[in-house]
């Protein structure tokens, strides 16, 4: 071959990264309805609480 792992290239990379994307997006419905609040989960998925609401649908919770 031309002496390149597939591992190593960009498009392999950028498709590992949409995974373990997809992955995240997918154990956050489980993880809230176990009762985990919205901190915990990003902090364990090492994603933003933002991003978390957006991924679940839910709003910025700015009370008036």
């Amino acid at each position: 071959m031309l002496g390149v792992k597939l591992e190593e290239t960009r498009v392999y990379q950028e498709a590992k990264q949409e995974g373990r994307e997809e992955l995240k997006l997918e154990l956050l419905p489980q993880l809230l309805a176990s009762g985990m609040p919205i901190e915990e989960v990003a902090k364990l998925l090492n994603l933003t609480i933002e991003q978390v609401r957006l991924a679940t649908g839910q709003e910025s919770s700015t009370s008036t």
